[in-house]
């Protein structure tokens, strides 16, 4: 985007000023370079008047938004320089982690503790929790940390919960069939799921557990069975995809990272990823080849992660920064931001299958919106990729289902 005024700021939390210490949090600051002020930044829609080249905060953009909306501003100049010192106003909100001792439930923990809009990080595991806890609880930052270890303390865990994020179960380990990882992660979703049904109905539940097409379906069924099934509040992440493509096509075209915005529909796993890169933003072209190729990589990027780590591991960092910025965006739309957007595998009307990825408009009560524009005046390339991830993604929508009606029966 281009900016017409050259300013360049970070967004962190600091020591404090003397402005600021009244506070009974540690501030949030904002430094300008150039004499602006804050009340000519209005976050995403105002880019065009402001360059945020340098932004520390994992959200960028987003985060300047819900700083602009949710704090109070207090101005200091010192050399010439404007410090906008800011304060937590009384918005802000529990989220809990289900599988937050785990390798994205970690990383992912501390990317929501830094959040602005969150007063209480509730954190769940079967096991080694309360030392992620007290960890993060050294951090200064305003939200409260508890930890809650097993499924006797799963209920407190979810109590008053505005926002669940589910990142727990296993990764494919070497003699597991993908039929013993699915049974394995359905049953951890079904059971905590059931579990937000019983304790926090209205909470946004967002779901990362893989395959997410398959126990996004099956967390729906859990909840249509309990009685408390909003198609609106139930979310598969799928922001690493789009993480992913902003970054690949950034790469590729010498693009500023901070202005690419690729939308990733269909699902969330190899064929059934399709980045839209003719709806890239800002406008660029690609050659057929350049086509093939980022496609295939976005969707194989998990590959590409697994082999770089020679079998230690597989995307939990860069899953983590994804699911946090989705985080961020839920939280903004809770606190009445109007102008959230993200991609999510959700219940969907936008082509003949249950469940697809789209970009939709958040707002306070979930999904405000559907993007269809996105899938109109697609390339033959696109149209063709849609039509074959159907398939694929029709059956695991369908193997989700029938795990519940299974397991329904079998009870």
């Amino acid at each position: 985007m281009a900016a017409t005024t050259a300013a360049t700021f970070s967004i962190g939390l600091v020591a404090g000023t003397q402005a600021c210490r009244d506070s009974k949090f540690k501030p949030y600051s904002m430094k300008f370079n150039s004499a602006n002020h804050l009340k000519s930044f209005s976050g995403l829609k105002a880019a065009t008047s402001v360059s945020s080249e340098s932004v520390s905060s994992f959200l960028g953009k987003e985060s300047i938004a819900a700083l602009r909306d949710s704090f109070t501003h207090i101005v200091q100049e010192q050399n010439q320089e404007t410090v906008y010192c800011v304060r937590p106003q009384a918005s802000a909100f529990k989220v809990a982690i289900l599988g937050a001792a785990g390798g994205i439930g970690q990383p992912l923990a501390l990317l929501i503790n830094t959040s602005p809009l969150v007063s209480a990080l509730h954190l769940f595991d079967i096991a080694n929790v309360k030392g992620v806890a007290a960890d993060l609880s050294h951090c200064n930052t305003p939200a409260q940390v508890l930890a809650f270890t097993g499924n006797a303390e799963l209920a407190n865990a979810l109590k008053g919960v505005d926002v669940v994020v589910i990142p727990a179960g296993v990764p494919r380990k070497p003699g597991m069939t993908r039929d013993d990882l699915f049974n394995i992660n359905a049953n951890i979703v079904k059971n905590l799921v059931e579990a937000v049904a019983d304790n926090c109905p209205d909470a946004f539940i967002h779901i990362i557990s893989n395959p997410v097409n398959s126990t996004v379906p099956i967390a729906a069924e859990v909840l249509k069975q309990k009685g408390v099934y909003d198609p609106k509040k139930l979310f598969g992440v799928t922001t690493l995809d789009v993480v992913r493509a902003n970054t690949f096509v950034a790469q590729k075209k010498g693009l500023k990272l901070i202005d690419v915005d690729v939308p990733v529909v269909g699902g969330h796993a190899g064929v059934t990823i399709l980045p839209l890169l003719s709806k890239t933003y800002p406008s660029v072209s690609f050659t057929d080849k350049e086509v093939e190729e980022l496609t295939v990589r976005i969707q194989n990027a998990g590959t590409e992660v697994v082999e770089a780590k020679a079998g230690a591991g597989s995307a939990t960092l860069s899953m983590a920064y994804a699911a946090a910025r989705f985080v961020e965006s839920s939280l903004r739309a809770l606190d009445g931001d109007s102008d959230v957007y993200e991609c999510s595998f959700v219940q969907s009307d936008l082509i003949e299958l249950p469940f697809f990825a789209s970009r939709i408009k958040l707002g306070k009560k979930g999904v405000e919106a559907f993007i269809s524009a996105d899938l109109q005046g697609l390339t033959e390339y696109e149209l063709n990729a849609l039509e074959a991830l159907k398939p694929e993604l029709k059956a695991s929508i369908e193997k989700g289902v029938a795990f519940v009606q299974k397991e329904l029966v079998t009870a």
